[in-house]
């Protein structure tokens, strides 16, 4: 049986959990990628709630590097506003390179530290 993309996303995103949880000092910034956008929420997941939410259509500019790093300073002005400093980046089995690096510095811009 052939192990396709998704499959091996999956694997490496369970072993990432494994590792990376949020806790209400240290939230966890979870990224999703899709073909048409990119999302990313912060989730304390000692309760299971999402403090802090945004995607790339609210930007409006599609999903491209550019995007990404506005989504990440973005995400960082809402957590800013809900009194969040401190985070663990959880890149959610995505290499960290292109988009999800483009978020990851927007959100250390934004005044995030990880």
């Amino acid at each position: 049986m052939k192990i396709t993309k998704s499959d091996r996303r999956l694997r490496i995103r369970r072993g990432i959990r494994k590792q990376i949880t949020g806790t209400s000092e240290r939230p966890r910034l979870s990224v999703y990628k899709s073909n048409k956008a990119l999302y990313a929420q912060i989730i304390d997941d000692s309760k299971g709630h999402t403090l802090v939410s945004a995607n790339s259509t609210e930007i409006g500019s599609g999903s491209t590097i550019d995007s990404s790093k506005q989504l990440g300073q973005k995400l960082a002005e809402k957590a800013k506003a809900a009194g969040i400093d401190n985070i663990v980046f959880d890149r959610g089995g995505y290499q960290y390179h292109g988009k999800v690096k483009a978020l990851a510095e927007g959100a250390r811009e934004g005044g995030l530290k990880f």
